[in-house]
Parts: structure tokens; sequence; C-alpha cells
């Protein structure tokens, strides 16, 4: 972005974004990736209004950490508070480092959160072609079996279809 070499602050976040957003399907990796990219952008939209006013401090990490937490609440992405709790205070605590350039922090981490989601995204995406048009068929059968069998255990576990016990052990008159 700055034509600067990547710091290693950036580095790392993009690589947390990255393995944060590999799940175990492709479904739940863009919910993931999706649930990355909202909390990234409400982080970056507090802290970017905040450091071009004020500077870095606890306090202000305090408070805009708790806005973020209402925001997510209000718009109702519960799931979401802790993500925008983590990269509001990474974002507050580089800035606190350098407050020369604190407002280019929430830039450069929105930056590094979105090359990590998207390369992730994209490996996904690729290693499952690759993998089901090398594999072909019997991937597919063997996941279908995979799935057939948790379907069958989740109904052994689950209470709905044992036998109800009696609740009542006593005949009473108006029974008969």
């Amino acid at each position: 972005l700055l034509n600067r070499p990547a710091e290693p602050v950036g580095i790392l976040w993009a690589v947390i974004s990255a393995v944060f957003v590999v799940k175990n399907n492709r479904e739940r990796s863009l919910s993931a990736a999706i649930s990355r990219l909202v909390s990234t952008c409400a982080s970056f939209a507090l802290c970017l209004v905040y450091l071009l006013f004020l500077p870095a401090n606890p306090l202000g990490m305090a408070i805009l950490i708790g806005i973020g937490g209402l925001l997510m609440m209000w718009a109702g992405r519960r799931d979401e508070i802790n993500l925008v709790a983590v990269t509001t205070a990474v974002i507050l605590i580089v800035a606190a480092e350098n407050p020369q350039a604190a407002w280019q922090q929430p830039l450069l981490s929105l930056a590094d959160s979105v090359v990590g989601v998207a390369v992730s995204i994209a490996c996904i995406w690729i290693t499952s072609f690759l993998f089901i048009h090398l594999r072909g068929q019997k991937v597919r059968r063997l996941w279908h079996r995979h799935d057939r069998a948790c379907r069958t255990l989740r109904g052994v576990v689950t209470r709905k279809n044992w036998p109800k016990a009696s609740t009542r052990t006593k005949i009473w008159p108006y029974d008969l």
C-alpha cells in the first residue's frame, strides 16, 4: 500500500486471517471469510474515525471494543464480537507504537485481512476442485456414505427416537 516492505505484523495478520477462514468444507470456509471481513470492516471504520481525531490509548481501546460489541449485537452478528474486539485491539496497539502514522493502521489491517482471506479462499477452492476432479466419483460416494452414517448416528443419539418411558405407574380411576 505504501511502497515499503511488509511489516511482520501485517504478515502475521494476513496469516491469522487465512487460518481463521480454513474450515472443513467450502461453505463453512466462505461463512468464516464473510465473518472475518465483516468484523474487520467494522473494526476498520471504528478505529479509523477514532485515530483521525484521538491518539491510541488503553481507555480509547476499551471504549472502541465496547462500541464494536454493541455494533455487532445491533447488527445481529453476535458471533463476530470477539473478532471485532481482537482486530480493534491489534490495530490500536500497533497504532500506539507509531503515533505519527497511527491513522494508517486501520487501512493496513484491512488490506492484510483481505489478502489473507482471499488467499485462503482461493487455496480452498483450488484444492477442493483438484481433489474432486482427480479422485472423481470415489470421493463423492465416500462422502455420501460418511454423511449417511453421521445422520444415522445423530438419529440414534437424539432422544426423540427413543421409546418414551411411562411416566405414571399407578392406574387412576379415570384410566379405566
